[in-house]
């Protein structure tokens, strides 16, 4: 009979000074924990080449991280921080959680940054816990010039330049998320021509990483969760490379969870299928993976849905020693912090 979890299972003591502020010097100079075989094996992650197969598939999430953070005042003089959660496509209206001593109503006017204004269009989102705004102007083009890098909550400094540069991948495109997809942070383009120069071949899907990802689990019974919301899409191209890798005898390996999540959510229906749409899936031990074989990932927080999906992956007993003898090698966590190498379990 299979374990029933609750949350408090994907919960560990950290200590504060493993909590990475800034990244590495280099991004491949981070360190990869190994967490393949029966040991975990300390390694760097510009090693990353040698541990694949020519037949292999490395599949990305090239979402590019939007400057989401606005400072503004109300009329009333009242100060505000909104963090954008979403564009609304073709509009100038964006959904953001908003922080003020009093909540905005309908028809109020905000100003950002002293440079332009968003009016409230009233609630919205998962319990109505978002604002709907109506900006002044094209939505990505204020953050772009107003807003601030929407670092996450554990992060202790304000965004500076070397942020601008760094919670980004460098291979970003398409823009909408307000959270890095981390694990991708570690590759740089000496680190990309080494994998093509091997034969490992790259594709790539679009998840826009939301603020929901930072929230923890309120309940103790994971059934009752609700999870967030996230758009994604799948491109044919990335349908047909797994097919061929597939074909070859290769491995999918997913570069982050929200490329798995992306994967994964598009292939609920029994086979992988292109197209974009919003998933809210949560994978949690137990769950039947139909398409990733191997996940590069960052550390998680604990108690989060990503503690429970690589246990998914990879299986909880694993999940809880690697977890352990990082903390005893003092790698470095969350999203600025290292890595680990997964394979699924069975």
């Amino acid at each position: 009979m299979s374990r029933l979890f609750s949350v408090s299972d994907f919960d560990f003591a950290l200590p504060d000074d493993l909590i990475a502020q800034h990244p590495a010097a280099e991004r491949s100079a981070s360190r990869l924990l190994d967490g393949r075989g029966d040991a975990p094996v300390d390694r760097v992650f510009r090693e990353l080449p040698d541990l694949l197969d020519p037949k292999d598939l490395l599949v990305f999430n090239n979402t590019r991280v939007i400057k989401a953070r606005l400072y503004g005042a109300k009329s009333s003089g009242g100060a505000v921080e909104a963090l954008v959660e979403r564009v609304l496509p073709g509009t100038r209206e964006v959904w953001a959680h908003m922080r003020a001593s009093k909540s905005p109503k309908p028809g109020a006017v905000v100003r950002f940054a002293d440079a332009f204004d968003a009016e409230v269009l009233g609630r919205c989102g998962p319990d109505n816990g978002l604002f709907h705004l109506r900006l002044s102007g094209e939505p990505f083009e204020l953050l772009e010039r107003h807003g601030h890098v929407p670092l996450p909550p554990y992060i202790a400094h304000d965004d500076s330049a070397d942020d601008v540069r760094r919670y980004q991948t460098v291979f970003a495109r398409e823009p909408g998320a307000v959270a890095a997809p981390t694990a991708a942070l570690h590759f740089d383009e000496a680190l990309l021509e080494r994998l093509a120069a091997r034969g490992v071949q790259t594709a790539h899907v679009t998840l826009h990483v939301g603020a929901g990802t930072f929230q923890p689990v309120r309940v103790d019974t994971l059934a009752e969760h609700k999870m967030h919301s996230e758009w994604f899409q799948v491109p044919q191209e990335t349908v047909d490379a797994i097919a061929r890798c597939r074909a070859a005898g290769g491995r999918v390996t997913a570069v982050g969870t929200t490329t798995l999540r992306a994967l994964e959510s598009a292939a609920r229906g029994g086979s992988l299928q292109a197209g974009a749409r919003e998933t809210d899936i949560f994978i949690t031990p137990g769950f039947e993976f139909q398409v990733v074989d191997r996940l590069v990932t960052n550390f998680h927080l604990p108690k989060s849905t990503l503690m429970m999906l690589v246990s998914a992956l990879a299986g909880y007993e694993r999940i809880m020693v690697l977890y352990q003898h990082a903390i005893e090698q003092r790698y470095r966590f969350f999203s600025y912090g290292d890595a680990m190498l997964l394979d699924r379990r069975g």
